[in-house]
């Protein structure tokens, strides 16, 4: 039976957990720093002892950089280019010092990263529909209620769509989040994920929604009718609302690497993907992920997530990643 889930609260999820958890003292940047501890070890520590071994900027020292970029998970792709470009300016600006390779490198990283981090606007569509796709243990769930809290804080009405109907942790945890913040879940225990979120646009039509999220069911990218089953929301929302979804969202998990590209792949040919979130980046060393993402497939990211707590998902923005990967 579709409806606004009700009653006793579940037992614990992720989604108590990041409410319990507080955020760290000092705001995001300081969070954000904290958070790439692992991944600035690769980029700021272990390149700085690079450079003061080499006493000259010669092929010796661009073979060791490469090697490092690679193990941040930057990608050979991305890790070519940046080597190309660093190469351009050390011969444009005459530059002789292998100290001086670290601000190259920054600035090389700042022009790719760029273009890729554009906030989400939800304006001008009401509702304006957000479709969040994502393998199982991307953090999707849980970035929907992070996502949610976050949009209420701007003064915006939130509804939920439980369209993950395969797993029931995942409506406990959109159940969660919608008792604490006082957000309506829309559900259908075991029901056709497509006729949730159906009902759910529907009712957010008639109520004046500002933001509907509708979570799906994760996903291998090989599972093919599970991806067919993606298109078919899709298209569903289109009969309701002819222009959306709105926002197509990939939800991807750090520590995956490189398997990431496949993923943004498979999802971007299953819903033409508008948008990325990355989760997670707390716990690896490939924060360089991103920088693979935005070489390969330059989609917009959204939001980066580093840590549990409600207030670690924030809007990516290139400079601030960049500057908490070095310094």
């Amino acid at each position: 039976m579709l409806g606004f889930l009700k009653g006793d609260k579940p037992t614990r999820t992720e989604a108590d957990q990041a409410q319990d958890s507080p955020p760290q003292p000092g705001g995001w940047l300081t969070r954000l720093r904290s958070g790439l501890t692992a991944t600035r070890e690769k980029f700021g520590s272990q390149l700085g002892a690079l450079l003061g071994r080499h006493a000259h900027i010669d092929e010796s020292l661009y073979e060791e950089l490469e090697t490092l970029l690679l193990s941040a998970d930057v990608g050979v792709a991305s890790t070519g280019l940046l080597l190309a470009e660093t190469r351009k300016r050390v011969a444009r600006e005459r530059i002789e010092q292998p100290g001086e390779l670290k601000n190259v490198l920054k600035q090389c990283l700042m022009q790719l990263l760029e273009p890729v981090a554009q906030p989400l606007s939800v304006e001008g569509k009401r509702p304006f529909v957000l479709l969040v796709a994502g393998v199982n243990g991307s953090g999707k769930t849980t970035s929907i209620g992070k996502l949610a809290r976050y949009y209420q804080a701007q003064g915006r009405s939130v509804m939920l769509a439980a369209g993950d109907t395969f797993r029931a942790a995942a409506v406990e945890q959109l159940r969660t989040w919608g008792e604490r913040n006082g957000v309506p879940v829309v559900s259908q225990q075991g029901g056709d994920p497509a006729a949730v979120v159906f009902d759910a646009l529907q009712s957010a039509q008639a109520r004046g929604i500002d933001l509907l999220i509708a979570d799906t069911a994760g996903r291998l990218p090989t599972q093919l009718h599970l991806m067919e089953e993606l298109k078919k929301v899709k298209r569903v929302i289109a009969r309701v609302m002819p222009d959306a979804p709105h926002e197509a969202m990939l939800v991807l998990d750090a520590n995956t690497g490189q398997n990431a590209l496949a993923q943004v792949q498979a999802f971007d040919d299953a819903l033409r993907l508008t948008g990325l979130t990355i989760t997670k980046l707390d716990g690896t060393a490939r924060g360089g992920t991103i920088v693979a993402i935005a070489r390969y497939k330059p989609i917009p990211v959204r939001f980066i997530g580093v840590g549990e707590s409600i207030d670690d998902l924030h809007p990516f923005d290139a400079r601030e990643f960049v500057d908490a990967l070095f310094d």
